[in-house]
């Protein structure tokens, strides 16, 4: 009985201090607002595209509220599979490289000593407008532009020099191709990459890198296997705030794209206010959608595992030490 009293009032006496915690602390009350705006404008919009991806086309354009998987098999055909399998071609090669630009980008800054310059500077371009840059890239790329501007005239010059003046120069054709969206995309999305590589490198142990360079490793070895993992948050951060939105991209390919670079970004617009089929158009939105998701739990589980092996190893070290001792 002697037990079960101090049972009771152990329990007692914790529920008391968790009401008064409660009303010290108002945090949950706060959140309400961040969760009502939170629920209004993304879970509600996603379960309407949740449900208008099971529903029927009206021939006038609208959605007709019976259950139907039209749209998801008329998503696996062969022609819209051509498109996700180019899209995906083109999200691989642009967030390849935009990774390995990124590395060696934040790797400097984060070990430079004007650190606040070169952050301004990979910031700036958040500052203007994308549809500007993208334009002004059309001027650079053009039939008429800068660089087709340059190559004439080194044409100019080569043939004259060779004796054959009368030559004349066919403009390059860079935009409206595959290579014009790639280079575009990794232009507009390359700060997304920097940003977490740069802060991932900011707060790495160098030393490690100098012990293993006194256990005998070369500095490739040491850059690969020390470097590298220890930025592993980082470069997943890169990966996904990269891959995901060009994946889903369409100002890019509408503007500076052809016939051959045709992503799902532009089915889904089209679909939206061309077709006027709004049920595959939430079809592809949700693959969109999950891929998302996907990539924001992989972050989540990495940054989670990332932790925990910081906190055994600390442990492992504070032990170690005391063991010493």
């Amino acid at each position: 009985m002697k037990e079960i009293k101090e049972s009771l009032s152990l329990k007692f006496a914790k529920a008391v201090r968790d009401r008064k915690f409660r009303k010290q602390n108002p945090g949950p009350l706060y959140a309400w607002p961040m969760g009502l705006w939170f629920s209004l404008f993304f879970v509600v919009p996603l379960l309407i595209i949740v449900a208008y991806s099971f529903m029927k086309r009206d021939v006038y354009g609208s959605v007709v509220a019976e259950f139907s998987l039209k749209a998801w098999q008329q998503m696996l055909t062969p022609a819209y599979g051509i498109i996700f399998l180019r899209t995906l071609f083109i999200t691989g090669v642009s967030t390849l490289i935009t990774i390995l630009i990124a590395l060696p980008c934040g790797y400097a800054m984060a070990r430079s000593r004007h650190q606040t310059i070169l952050l301004i500077l990979v910031i700036i371009p958040f500052l203007t407008n994308s549809l500007i840059r993208i334009f002004a890239w059309i001027t650079i790329l053009g039939d008429n532009g800068i660089l087709n501007m340059i190559l004439k005239g080194l044409f100019d010059f080569a043939h004259k020099i060779t004796g054959h003046p009368e030559a004349v120069f066919e403009p390059v054709k860079f935009m409206y191709t595959k290579g014009a969206v790639i280079t575009l995309s990794i232009y507009m999305y390359l700060p997304y990459a920097i940003l977490p590589v740069f802060t991932a490198v900011d707060r790495f142990d160098f030393s490690l890198l100098e012990a293993a360079r006194d256990l005998g490793a070369t500095k490739p070895q040491s850059m690969t296997k020390i470097l590298l993992p220890g930025i592993k948050s980082g470069i997943i951060s890169a990966l996904i705030f990269t891959f995901i939105p060009i994946f889903g991209s369409y100002t890019v390919p509408n503007i500076v794209g052809g016939k051959d670079s045709y992503m799902i970004g532009n089915v889904v617009v089209d679909q939206v206010q061309k077709a006027r089929n709004w049920p595959l158009a939430s079809t592809f939105s949700m693959v969109l959608t999950l891929l998302s998701m996907a990539g924001i739990l992989w972050m989540m589980y990495s940054s989670r595992k990332e932790a925990e092996l910081k906190k055994v190893s600390s442990k492992e070290d504070t032990t170690g030490t005391g063991g010493t001792k």
